[in-house]
């Protein structure tokens, strides 16, 4: 595989693990009501795990407060025993065709509970990007033994893995910084 593929890769696999790391923190819950916080929550409908963003509509109709309106009716019982089921600790109020989803606020050692949960999963993402790096310095190290590349090409191109994964790493902690602050947030 030629240099240029192997960066390529890698940036891509980079890039695919900053943004994973943005979905995971959308579903961290911070004082404020957030479609993230639920759309992604698998009901069982009819047999089926179905993600909640497909079932129904999901509004913010205020800061403390989400609003779950099915399109099938009939899926109101499902979507609360999910709800009640999940890991957010919001009980759901069934009120006719919609769900209402009080959002309480969030004590200070929660708070400290979330800014942990965020930073290890800040910590994964870090681990992946150098697994990436590892992996395409490995497949450089190939061709360079099997001289499809020179030493000097291969050692530009490690350089060029480093200065990208220093380019995600400070991605990553910008991100983390900023969800830290909307956590902290009173």
């Amino acid at each position: 595989m030629p240099t240029s593929d192997i960066l390529l890769q890698a940036e891509d696999k980079m890039k695919k693990a900053v943004e994973h790391l943005r979905h995971e923190f959308r579903t961290v819950r911070t004082g404020r009501a957030s479609a993230g916080l639920v759309e992604h929550l698998k009901v069982n409908y009819y047999g089926t795990p179905t993600d909640l963003r497909q079932l129904a509509t999901i509004t913010v109709p205020d800061p403390l407060m989400i609003l779950i309106k099915p399109f099938d009716p009939g899926s109101l019982g499902d979507i609360a025993k999910s709800i009640q089921a999940s890991d957010l600790g919001i009980t759901p109020s069934v009120e006719g065709k919609v769900i209402r989803l009080a959002i309480p606020p969030l004590s200070e050692e929660r708070r400290k509970q979330l800014v942990h949960q965020i930073k290890n999963i800040a910590e994964e993402t870090k681990v992946a990007l150098r697994n990436v790096r590892r992996d395409a310095i490995k497949s450089i190290d190939t061709e360079e033994k099997q001289k499809l590349i020179g030493e000097d090409d291969a050692r530009s191109a490690k350089d060029q893995i480093t200065e990208k994964i220093h380019k995600y790493e400070k991605q990553i902690s910008e991100v983390l910084e900023h969800k830290t602050q909307e956590v902290m947030e009173v």
